[in-house]
């Protein structure tokens, strides 16, 4: 890169970390402040800093890696989330809201009674908030490695362990940990916001260059046609010579979405959608982050994709085409600004991550088992928390090799609790057991599909139809052998939430009826998810003819 560049991505940086140090004081003020912000973010805010949550420096890479594998198709691996996320946005944002929770750990011991609830909400906390959200942050650092190291930014450095590129993003990390531990929940939200702008505009100007090199959209297609590529242009695997496996294609639309572990919501939106002031607020956020995920950002990147099978056909790590498309088309300025939004993208999720996790080990962890309430103490840990699950991230990013792969491990190790996660919502008969089994069960089948090499071979489809299944297996004839929830617990939890489903003793206890249409949400799942899906799909038709 040029000195123009450098001056662009040192200016980025510098405008990041004042806005982040900006907002110290007013994340010092309590943990709700620096957890939840108040509880006064508004929807939009909430909207795209949860679209900037799912925006890594990882995303373009790792979708530049699908299409390459798998055609515009494979993209179905993270569009299959639309269905869970519909229905966060028609019903699940107003329970939660409704909860008043800080974090969906906390959720356990309001769901569930007594010692199996207190070991629920421990064992959550610490699997979720400590090595998966450290494998989380950490394969973003492998991403933003091979930025760098695609871009030759440190060529020309002496030799270190690990590798200059690591420790360039470490100092980064760095960097977005010290405003993030600093200012709380306003900080990760205002930089989000500018980095997501930023990341936004990066993918749009990379795309434009592709496009302009292969001759434009209608001579990008032609081209591959004529190569024999067309599978890899269609948008659903069919035929012969797809190239997405319909057993996967089928496991991702069919399964995955209400296997996975965060089919309710999950940690880091959960987070976003507490912070908001009422259910309405949170609903619109929702909805809001819905149209901007799959709807708005898809195409650049699956565009950016496709121009690289024409240009740069035949990479050893298809995931390196994106920086490559960089640098052989940005020129001076431009290269810095595109590269200073992979790093907005990059640091937008790390200080979401770390400030999420963190609320974990605070809140669900220390704050509830230590029995400490004191403010400052809190604030402390919060702090300290952060700084520790940031060198567990660092230290894991030296043993990782492809971004696609950890993506799959986390997806595979997170399906044996989605079912009971929604169950939970909507039947009074799930109880603490059945959860803790799920869990259980689930990290070890998903530990065995990856590491067993009969197992490994099998297409992911497979792999989730083992992992969740397996799963229910072993959890069903635990809730059906062991006690349901105290009609104490149950009660409190359903006048909390008024949820709609299966409460029929519990109502008929309380003499309380649901706040929400069970039915009415489901026409309107239907109609946002043919909205959502359908827009997205429309547009891929229409550029790719």
């Amino acid at each position: 890169m040029s000195t123009l560049d450098w001056v662009v991505v040192g200016l980025y940086l510098a405008l990041s970390g004042g806005v982040g140090f900006a907002l110290a004081r007013r994340g010092s003020g309590s943990v709700t402040e620096f957890f939840v912000g108040g509880r006064a973010v508004p929807w939009w805010l909430a909207a795209v800093s949860m679209a900037g949550t799912t925006f890594n420096v990882d995303t373009p890479l790792y979708v530049t890696g699908l299409v390459a594998r798998y055609g515009v198709a494979g993209n179905w691996e993270w569009w299959s989330f639309a269905f869970a996320h519909v229905l966060l946005a028609v019903l699940l944002a107003r329970l939660w809201r409704r909860a008043a929770v800080m974090t969906d750990a906390e959720l356990v011991e309001i769901r569930y009674g007594g010692r199996p609830a207190a070991l629920l909400r421990g064992l959550r906390a610490f699997v979720f908030a400590v090595p998966l959200n450290a494998i989380g942050i950490a394969y973003g650092m492998l991403a933003m490695r091979k930025v760098i190291l695609a871009l030759g930014l440190l060529d020309g450095l002496p030799a270190i362990p690990g590798g200059a590129a690591l420790w360039a993003v470490v100092s980064v990390v760095i960097l977005t940990l010290t405003y993030t531990a600093m200012s709380g929940m306003w900080g990760v939200l205002a930089t989000d916001l500018f980095q997501t702008v930023l990341g936004w505009i990066g993918a749009f100007i990379v795309m434009g260059y592709a496009l302009s090199d292969v001759g434009g959209l209608g001579q990008m297609v032609e081209t591959l046609r004529a190569q024999g590529q067309q599978p890899r242009l269609d948008l659903v695997p069919t035929g012969p010579d797809a190239l997405l496996p319909m057993t996967t294609f089928l496991g991702y639309i069919g399964i995955q979405w209400w296997a996975f572990k965060n089919s309710d919501g999950g940690g880091m939106f959960v987070q976003r959608l507490s912070s908001t002031a009422n259910e309405r607020e949170a609903e619109k956020a929702a909805h809001a982050f819905n149209i901007l995920n799959y709807v708005f950002r898809t195409w650049p990147w699956v565009l950016v994709a496709l121009a690289a099978l024409v240009v740069l056909p035949g990479l050893a790590d298809p995931e390196l085409a994106y920086p490559l498309m960089m640098v052989r088309y940005l020129p001076s300025g431009l290269l810095g600004l595109v590269f200073a939004s992979l790093l907005a993208a990059f640091m937008s999720t790390v200080a979401t991550q770390v400030n999420w996790g963190a609320s974990y080990v605070v809140h669900d962890l220390y704050g509830r088992f230590a029995k400490v309430d004191d403010e400052r103490r809190l604030l402390r840990a919060a702090r300290w928390a952060s700084v520790g699950i940031t060198l567990l991230a660092a230290t894991l990013s030296f043993f990782m090799e492809s971004v696609g792969q950890v993506f799959r491990f986390l997806v595979l190790i997170g399906t044996g609790t989605g079912a009971i996660l929604l169950l939970r919502w909507f039947w009074w008969r799930i109880n603490a057991w059945a959860e803790i089994t799920a869990l259980l069960v689930g990290l070890v089948l998903a530990g065995l599909v990856t590491a067993v090499p009969g197992l490994r071979a099998l297409p992911f489809g497979a792999k989730l139809v083992l992992t969740t299944f397996g799963s229910m297996a072993c959890w069903l004839p635990v809730l059906l052998l062991t006690r349901p929830e105290s009609p104490a617990t149950l009660d409190a939890f359903y006048g909390r939430t008024r949820p709609p489903g299966a409460w029929g003793p519990v109502q008929a206890r309380t003499g309380l009826t649901p706040a929400d249409s069970l039915s009415r949400a489901a026409w309107e799942w239907l109609m946002w998810v043919t909205g959502i899906l359908g827009s997205t799909l429309g547009i891929g038709w229409w550029l790719l003819r």
